[in-house]
């Protein structure tokens, strides 16, 4: 199974690696953003091993270098342009040539600039990478853009600005669109595109049909108009309401890739290169509208509920309390990530089995150790103590320790929240049945005294408050007031319950209104499951059906062209597997893949596009149905920003989320979702995120349309650092000095010729490294094996200015 991490290292190694100077050796240029991305995938030791002297940061000062060519990876903005030509402009030379490599497209107008100044005789080459996404896992890629979920959502805070919030949405979106794209190009791939269409509300948000933000969008004619009912004759009125409701959010996104993707293959007729062994992809947008109860309720298993209930930073970082082999505690911060086996062993289990298999792996490691003696752990509180007694293991203990942490702090706050009751409430909303399989028709009774309690926290509140009104499609006025008064809200968590209705939910019911026809609705699984885990999420459905070829063409139409032929059903997944219970102890979806079909590296890839944000929830269930299809997995975000939740402001959240079937799923967002953080997110929606952790000022201001590349420079605007203290005052006491005193009291060709490598950059330019990683001059004295070794573990870098 291919892993994009490993795909996107590759690719950059790869750039690195095709320029091969004279001199050997090269230095590497780089701004904020791109040298963040380069850390995302690779080690400071991956870049160095490459023949790389020297990193600098384009935005700071820098010595010439004029004996060294550059490679430069950058985001193709506007000022880093400029800043490449001010590199070989005005008699200056700053590297004896340029590679120019750009993280996203570079515009045909930036270009022509480069094509057309001084700087055009020292460039040797220039290269797209589109690698404009963060890989944060083998399977996970993220956008980190939190503030779309504001953007995509939040209502037009007046008429005068319904425009310009329209014009900011549309410029997220080609965005997204691009990034998007990006993944596409990476994984070469030129899929089919279908969108979800909402059968139970119209478009949302800035989308939602107004006078001033579309000439088409006029007041719906009359339903028992001729003119509208008439397919032939339906009148201007009528197709210009039509136009306007069709623009849901999944449904522009979806053209906007198609768009992006078209104009990519339009200027490389080659793309995508050709695979006769492997399908053409499948890209299904859809949004977080579409199932608003995954994000709300509960989840147990590992990954989701330490996301929930712990304070894990980024979805990643988790301080906890580490006892050294003295029997000290000292505070840890780990990161969870693939590099972390135990992690990812247990991520996608019940809470109750990645306890059982952390016993059974930590059981086999005591056995397996030479001087281990003695019976193995029985319980969480016997791992911590035998812990503590294996200093030798250092590495190992760690994980064991950080995983044990986390799992006990998991269930104290399971038994302190009275998780199971408040649970039972969520499952019997969000499935409408009970674990028995009957409609639940005392939920108000199991419902009001948890409302009532001082033991269940605010926050749990809301969340059963608005699974239940979810479940009623709404409630009267009256009865959401007792709610909120059982349930002694503040008022910015009744804003919480309330803002559902911008993300397409009807909260308020009278006796006039008709149940609401939708296209998805949950289906009740045939698996063994737990009791407080029998919700799907929808998306499950949405994967099964595409898969098996009954998705509704009507509910996910294509954009363009589609499949001649869908796969049969009986070929595209197992005959489930009924049982009689729902009270299983353990579900079923762990058990091994099927085998046979095509190989894994030429097996189809489907990708899913949640615009609005993932769940965990969503996770596991690609995770889940992968291996039920035989189908590699891969996970990715726009965002997997799972921050640390505060007392009064919390971190804000929204994603997109992406499948790609490798023949596997890819799963992309801007945010993963923790239900906590959906809850904050809601509580500002109305007012455009303001206050936020995200965007505590809310939204960006904007007055009108402009260029996407205005919009871009915006995004990845950096300031150049101004000149050092030092060299100003030099400049001052030496005006007529043609040239500064060189550094270290020798000149900069007097340093090169001494050794192949730069001379000093002025402080704060650089992002360096001991310069023992190149050939160093020799004095006589030959180093040995022992001494080089040493000093390449002493190399590190020193990231200044960055």
């Amino acid at each position: 199974m291919s892993s994009l991490i490993s795909i996107v290292r590759n690719k950059f190694l790869d750039a690195i690696r095709s320029v091969n100077p004279p001199s050997r050796w090269k230095i590497l240029v780089v701004d904020e953003h791109s040298q963040q991305l380069l850390n995302s995938v690779l080690k400071q030791f991956d870049i160095l091993e490459e023949n790389v002297t020297l990193i600098e940061s384009i935005t700071n000062n820098r010595e010439p270098q004029p004996n060294f060519d550059a490679v430069y990876m950058l985001m193709p903005t506007s000022a880093n342009v400029d800043r490449i030509i001010r590199d070989f402009s005005g008699g200056r030379q700053q590297y004896a040539a340029a590679h120019l490599f750009f993280i996203d497209g570079l515009a045909e107008e930036l270009f022509q600039r480069l094509a057309s100044s001084p700087a055009e005789p020292f460039l040797r080459g220039l290269q797209d990478l589109y690698v404009n996404f963060w890989a944060i896992e083998a399977q996970a890629f993220s956008l980190r853009a939190p503030e779309h979920f504001f953007s995509m959502y939040s209502p037009p805070r007046s008429d005068a600005s319904a425009r310009p919030e329209r014009d900011r949405l549309e410029e997220d979106i080609r965005f997204v669109a691009k990034s998007i794209a990006n993944v596409c190009v990476t994984l070469n791939e030129y899929p089919y595109i279908r969108y979800y269409v909402p059968a139970h509300h119209g478009p949302l948000g800035a989308l939602r049909p107004h006078e001033n933000t579309n000439t088409r969008s006029v007041a719906r004619p009359s339903d028992n108009s001729l003119r509208w009912r008439t397919n032939l004759a339906r009148g201007d009125q009528a197709r210009r309401y039509e136009s306007a409701e069709g623009d849901v959010l999944s449904r522009v996104l979806a053209f906007e890739v198609q768009a992006a993707l078209d104009e990519y293959k339009n200027a490389n007729p080659d793309f995508p290169k050709q695979d006769p062994q492997r399908e053409r992809a499948t890209l299904i947008v859809t949004e977080r509208a579409m199932d608003v109860v995954a994000p709300l309720i509960h989840e147990f298993t590992y990954q989701a509920m330490a996301n929930d209930l712990l304070p894990i930073e980024d979805g990643s970082k988790y301080t906890y309390k580490f006892q050294s082999s003295v029997g000290a505690y000292e505070d840890k911060t780990a990161t969870l990530s693939d590099g972390d086996s135990v992690w990812t062993d247990v991520r996608h289990m019940h809470m109750r089995e990645a306890i059982d298999k952390l016993m059974g792996d930590f059981n086999k490691f005591m056995t397996d150790n030479a001087g281990f003696k003695g019976e193995g752990a029985a319980t969480l509180n016997d791992m911590k103590d035998m812990l503590a007694s294996l200093p030798q293991y250092q590495e190992q203990r760690e994980k064991f320790s950080l995983h044990l942490s986390m799992a006990q702090e998991c269930m104290d706050i399971f038994e302190r929240d009275k998780l199971t009751v408040v649970a039972t409430v969520e499952q019997n909303c969000s499935t409408g049945l009970t674990a028995q399989g009957k409609t639940p028709k005392t939920l108000v009774e199991e419902m009001v005294p948890l409302l009532d309690s001082r033991e269940v926290i605010n926050s749990n509140k809301v969340r059963i408050i608005a699974l239940y009104i979810q479940y009623r499609e709404g409630v009267p006025d009256e009865d959401r007031r007792r709610l909120y008064q059982h349930a002694r809200l503040t008022r910015p968590e009744m804003d919480a319950v309330n803002a559902l209705v911008h993300l397409g939910v009807r909260i308020n019911r009278v006796p006039a209104d008709k149940d609401l026809k939708r296209r998805l609705r949950h289906k009740e699984s045939s698996e063994d499951e737990y009791e407080l885990s029998r919700y799907k999420p929808l998306l499950r459905t949405v994967i099964e059906d595409q898969v098996s070829g009954k998705l509704d063409a009507t509910g996910f139409p294509y954009v363009k062209d589609h499949p001649q032929a869908t796969p049969a059903a009986s070929s595209a997944r197992p005959t489930p597997t009924h049982t009689t219970s729902l009270r299983s102890a353990k579900p079923n979806w762990h058990r091994t893949a099927r085998t046979g079909g095509a190989p894994a590296e030429t097996r189809q890839r489907l990708l899913v596009f949640v615009a609005g944000g993932t769940t965990y929830s969503e996770m596991r269930e690609a995770y889940k149905l992968s291996g039920q299809l035989g189908k590699d997995v891969f996970i990715g975000a726009t965002d997997l920003a799972c921050g640390f939740v505060l007392t009064d402001r919390r971190d804000r959240l929204m994603f997109f989320f992406f499948f790609f079937f490798d023949g596997g799923w890819r799963i992309g967002s801007t945010h993963t979702l923790t239900p906590r953080q959906f809850i904050d997110d809601l509580k500002v929606l109305d007012i455009s995120g303001a206050g936020s952790r995200a965007i505590p000022n809310g939204l960006r201001e904007l007055r009108g349309a402009r260029p996407y590349q205005a919009f871009y420079d915006e995004r990845y605007f950096t300031r150049d650092v101004p000149p050092p203290q030092r060299q100003q005052q030099q400049q001052q006491q030496q005006p007529q000095q043609k040239h500064r005193a060189p550094l270290l009291g020798k000149s900069s060709s007097a340093r090169n010729a001494a050794r192949p490598s730069p001379g000093p950059s002025f402080t704060g330019s650089t992002v360096s490294f001991d310069s023992s990683h190149t050939p160093s001059p020799t004095n006589g004295k030959e180093k040995t094996g022992k001494e080089k070794e040493t000093e390449k573990e002493k190399r590190r870098w020193r990231i200044l200015g960055l």
